[in-house]
This record gives structure tokens, sequence and C-alpha cells, in this order.
């Protein structure tokens, strides 16, 4: 290495006398003085390794960065979170070839104009929007890039023509309907757990007699069940979507009843025990037989095809409808805000504030 010590009538006072000196890109570089020759060959080192660094910077791509960020998320984050970006970055594909140093708003905007070729939902799209910023604020943080002058302009997707979603439900008359005609006492009590406690479809899943407390009569929320692939491959036990998803969720009479004998019966099996998932035995139901059975039952009864998701927008329904405030809906359902639950259902709530209009009214006379 270049190292070498400098002339004594260049030497500082206090005792700095080594230097490196390199020729580095056609140019000659030398560096301050240092105290001790070790000294001196680390600041060396520090230097290619600062220019490695940049250098590599040079040919890292977006395919890279996502890679990267990947990688990095492994350890911290949940594993149907990875699998989501997993899914996310293929819709990258057409501008992931692109050197990070060369990325611009106009890439970008061409790949926002593919995206909206494909007919996803705005939500989606801008969930993607929103993956792509989280990737290029990685890129800032640990890679030293500056995507300011970039990230400021990426808009989010927006269509004015897209028509709402329509949410579906169930009247507390339409499930009665539905449910009249299911004669097995497990599906039963699975699709009343689903209404009246308004159970996500892995929370449901997930459900094992030691999270039901008969004595206090209320639900344990404390896990999820996910499928790989969607709802093929293999099961795995997880913890719920949020932290405010764990919760307690009381159990109205008529299906406390049903659970009581449904566990009396289970009990009888060989090798019962309390971690037995309630919907199924050391297994959970799988996803094609709770939806299977649903389709079936809507079909015998004659009402209305809606998904096992929609069974809790049928109980968000039944707890406005009956009086329910924003704040108990919100926390019966195990939103993060109230925001959320505001935003979802605020059709519904749209009633309600019109009845208390009337009363209004109705003091004054009118």
């Amino acid at each position: 290495m270049a190292i070498r010590e400098v002339q004594k009538s260049e030497q500082t006072k206090d005792g700095r006398k080594w230097v490196y000196e390199i020729r580095y890109n056609g140019k000659r570089i030398k560096s301050k003085k240092y105290i001790t020759k070790a000294e001196a060959k680390e600041a060396l080192i520090e230097f290619y390794k600062e220019k490695d660094k940049v250098n590599n910077q040079s040919m890292m791509t977006l395919g890279d960065l996502f890679e990267e960020h990947y990688n990095y998320q492994k350890d911290k984050v949940k594993r149907t979170t990875l699998t989501n970006y997993g899914k996310k970055i293929k819709h990258f594909d057409s501008i992931k070839s692109i050197k990070l140093d060369k990325l611009n708003i106009h890439d970008i905007e061409r790949w926002k104009k593919e995206i909206n070729s494909k007919g996803l939902a705005t939500r989606t799209k801008n969930d993607l929007m929103k993956y792509l910023k989280s990737a290029l604020n990685f890129g800032t943080k640990w890679y030293d890039y500056n995507f300011v002058s970039m990230y400021n302009k990426m808009s989010n997707f927006t269509d004015p023509n897209e028509m709402p979603h329509e949410m579906l439900f169930y009247t507390y008359e339409e499930f009665k309907q539905f449910i009249s005609v299911e004669d097995d006492l497990k599906f039963k009590t699975l699709f009343e757990t689903l209404y009246y406690c308004g159970l996500r479809r892995g929370e449901l899943r997930g459900l094992s007699w030691d999270c039901i407390d008969f004595d206090r009569e209320e639900l344990f929320i404390k896990q999820n069940v996910v499928n790989t692939e969607g709802d093929r491959g293999y099961w795995y036990l997880t913890t719920p979507k949020t932290k405010s998803s764990i919760r307690q969720v009381p159990i109205p009479r008529i299906l406390l009843k049903d659970l009581k004998e449904l566990k009396e019966k289970e009990k009888s099996y060989y090798g019962f025990n309390d971690k037995w998932f309630v919907f199924g035995d050391i297994n959970p139901i799988h996803p094609y037989i709770l939806s299977k059975r649903k389709n079936n039952n809507a079909a015998k009864a004659g009402v209305k095809q809606i998904r096992i998701h929609d069974f809790r927008h049928s109980c968000a329904s039944l707890l406005i409808n009956n009086g329910a405030s924003i704040v108990m809906v919100s926390k019966y359902l195990g939103h993060t805000k109230t925001d959320e639950t505001l935003n979802t259902y605020s059709h519904m709530f749209r009633n309600k504030l019109d009845d208390i209009v009337n009363t209004i009214n109705k003091l004054d006379g009118e």
C-alpha cells in the first residue's frame, strides 16, 4: 500500500506523520496525516470501501433494491406481510432493470400508465405505490440515494369514474333464513360466530377451545390461520392482523348455548383437548370447505350469495342498526382506528345521522 512517513519538516506538532498517497481514477490523492502507520492503513481501507460502495450503488437497479428491502424485512415483519411484498414486486417487472441513479419521475409515470391498463382497483394500485415509496425510503436510509425531487412528484392513483364497491351483507332476517337450513351443529355454530362476533376468516379458523371463556362468556381472539399460496398449501398460525385485532369479544346467548353443546360433542372424540380448533379438529377447517358450505346454504335458503368476509360486514350492520356507537363497533371488530370503521361503514351510520336530525326536528315540533 502507498503508505509513507512524511519528512520531519511536514510533521505536525502533535506527532502526525503518516499518510497514504495513491492514484485513483487518474487522480493523485494524498490523505491527511495520522499519528501511526496503522491509522493511515485503516484510513486507506475505509477510502476504498467507500468508493466501492459508491460504485456498487451506481450499478444497483430498482429490482436489486426490492430484493435488498425484502431480505432486510425477513425477520422484521409477519410472514403474510412478506408474502404480500413478493406479490407486489411482480407488478414492477417493466421498470425493475432501471438503475437507481437513472430512475426518474418519467419512469414512474410510464409504470403508472401500464398499471392503469390492468384493470386493478384504485385501492390495489395505491397499495403498490405505497410499497414503491417504502422501497425508495429504504434506499435513501441504507444506500444514501436521494429521491426527494422524484418522491414529491409521485402522486397516488385516482379514478373519478370508478364505481364504489357494493358492500353485501345479511340483514338479521336474511341471516335467520340462511341459518335455518343448516342441520350440522358445527357449521351452525360456525356461521353464528361469523355473524354475531364479526371475526375475520383467519381469526375464525384460528379459534381454539382454549380461546373460549365460558364463565366470562367471551372469545379471546389471539391467533390467525393462514395458508401458503393463497388458499392452497399448508396452513400455519400467526398473530392477528394488527395489535388491535387481539381482543375479547362477548358471546351472545344463542351462540354460547351452541358452543357449549358443540364442545360436549367434541369431547367424545379420541384425543380431544382444548388446543383443538373449534371449527376443525387438530387442523383448522379448510377455506374451500367453508366457502362450499356457505354457497350451498345460501342457494338452499334462497338468499343472496355473499363472501365469508361479508359476514363481518353483516355483524357491523347488525351493531350499527341496533344503536352501537362508532367507538364500540370499532373495538368489537378489532379495527386499529375508528376512522377505519367510519370510512368502511359510513353509509350505514348515515341512517343513524338521519335519525338524530329527525329527533331534533321533533323537539322543534316539526
